[in-house]
């Protein structure tokens, strides 16, 4: 992987990792660390997989990164607005700045990682929420226990 990738290269290669979620029979969200320029960490929401319920996208991104030391400067690339676990991870990490490819079928925890000093950027992609809309039509009950709303 290149360094100095531009954030649309970095959600890229979040949705990739969210398509392989998708074809593991899981739930579509990705995502990528990235460090000092370089991707770090990837992963995808496991919860199905793994049968856990905390292996959402994010959290098995920072696992995969391992033991980083500083997460000073590092960037969270996640295709759907973080939810308040991750959001947690997020803060208590001190990420300070997360990439959210879109947060129309999910608006997760955005204010909760500003009130906390993180910079949060939607983009708002097209094809992060088709990703979604897709998944949700297809799989409702399966999203429904994702958000916890089963």
């Amino acid at each position: 992987m290149e360094h100095s990738l531009s954030p649309q290269a970095y959600m890229a290669e979040a949705i990739a990792e969210a398509r392989q979620g998708r074809k593991e029979k899981g739930i579509p969200i990705g995502s990528v660390l990235v460090k000092d320029g370089k991707i770090v960490g990837r992963g995808h929401n496991k919860r199905v997989q793994d049968g856990d319920p905390v292996t959402h996208a994010e959290i098995d991104c920072l696992r995969n990164a391992g033991r980083v030391g500083s997460y000073a400067g590092t960037e969270l690339y996640s295709t759907l607005m973080p939810c308040y676990l991750c959001a947690g991870a997020v803060v208590q990490f001190g990420i300070k700045k997360v990439y959210a490819g879109e947060s129309e079928t999910f608006p997760g925890a955005k204010e909760f990682m500003e009130s906390h000093g993180v910079e949060v950027i939607d983009m708002n992609l097209e094809e992060c929420k088709d990703m979604m809309r897709q998944f949700i039509e297809e799989e409702p009950r399966l999203w429904n226990e994702d958000i916890g709303e089963l």
